[in-house]
């Protein structure tokens, strides 16, 4: 269940099968209770793998994989992290993919940060 007190901060990986970093800037303080992906097209080879990371410490229990075997866009990953998940007013997280995958494909990252 949602409060008034959760707001939601999209990002887009530009192509989750090449190892990379994207910055996500922060407007508010909170905590990130929830990360979901949204897969733009299928992905190859093997799976792909996500973490998240807030001022160089990895989210306990923020790490996604997205699946390749039947990948297709539309395709949606959660993790719901335990631990070093407060962001502060103008911080940021970094997203980092391993690259594991094959076919460039866009991912779409979505944070629910509860204030």
């Amino acid at each position: 269940m949602r409060t008034l007190n959760d707001y939601f901060i999209t990002a887009t990986i530009a192509d989750i099968s090449t190892a990379s970093s994207t910055f996500v800037a922060i407007p508010d303080g909170g905590k990130v209770i929830k990360i979901l992906t949204a897969l733009q097209g299928a992905i190859g080879t093997a799976n792909g793998g996500i973490t998240f990371e807030i001022g160089g410490t990895a989210i306990t229990g923020g790490g996604i994989t997205v699946t390749q075997s039947g990948s297709a866009a539309g395709d949606v990953d959660t993790a719901e992290p335990t631990a070093a998940n407060r962001v502060e007013e103008d911080g940021s997280i970094e997203i980092i993919t391993d690259g594991g995958s094959s076919t460039a494909c866009e991912c779409v990252v979505t944070f629910v940060i509860r204030r």
